[in-house]
């Protein structure tokens, strides 16, 4: 675990020095492992993404999908919400990333609020953590076309089930996507309601947090939140 809080340290001190460009909110203890960022792009320009974040794919068939802040007026808190917004691409089987290793999480809760705007192969989408690579990383989606929520392991650019369960919520609106991990612990969380527990070994190293929708599901996200340590 020291190696794991040195790694978090210099994680903290990275978001640190990039927190005049992107301008996230920011706690951090440097006397622990724990820190907290939030995201909620009301600083960010139409158009951009956050300094420090990349767009990039998983299995890509074709350009990288657009990904980018914009205004809409159903925004949970303030005018503006990030997302993919465009896939630029007719691939069924690619996976739209959009996530930063300036973050190094082992252990913590991540969350944000989406809503899926549309998508005829896929909708919704969800959270990317402890992200080695576009190719390595777990996933916890919602999907409103199949109705069901899971968490999959990709390891080099193979997705693997790990966890679901079948639940309705509509497209459309906004709904909120909670994940805590801890050790190999995983809960997932869907509007305040624990739906998943699972326990996996696949990642066991500290990595990034991102975004992620598949094929042409384009979905908005807003109010990311990062909660390091217990």
């Amino acid at each position: 675990m020291e190696k794991q809080n040195i790694v978090l340290l210099i994680a903290v001190t990275a978001a640190i020095t990039l927190i005049a460009w992107h301008r996230p909110s920011l706690w951090a203890d440097e006397q622990s492992d724990k820190f907290k960022m939030i995201w909620d792009f009301e600083n960010l320009d139409s158009g951009q993404i956050p300094t420090g974040w990349k767009i990039e794919s998983t299995n890509p068939e074709g350009p990288l999908a657009t990904w980018k802040v914009i205004e809409i007026a159903s925004a949970p808190s303030g005018k503006k919400v990030f997302g993919m917004t465009s896939p630029n691409h007719s691939s069924e089987d690619t996976f739209n990333i959009c996530w930063n290793n300036f973050i190094s999480l082992y252990n913590g809760v991540i969350e944000v609020s989406f809503k899926a705007d549309s998508g005829i192969v896929d909708q919704g989408g969800g959270l990317i953590w402890r992200a080695l690579d576009n190719d390595n990383y777990y996933i916890a989606r919602y999907n409103p076309l199949e109705q069901n929520f899971r968490i999959y392991h990709v390891q080099d650019g193979f997705r693997t089930k790990i966890a679901d369960t079948w639940i309705q919520l509509p497209a459309g609106v906004w709904h909120k996507l909670k994940i805590t991990h801890f050790d190999t612990k995983i809960e997932g969380y869907l509007n305040g309601r624990k739906l998943l527990e699972v326990t996996d070994k696949t990642f066991v190293a500290s990595g990034g947090i991102g975004l992620w929708t598949k094929a042409d599901a384009v979905t908005v996200f807003d109010d990311l939140v990062i909660n390091s340590g217990k």
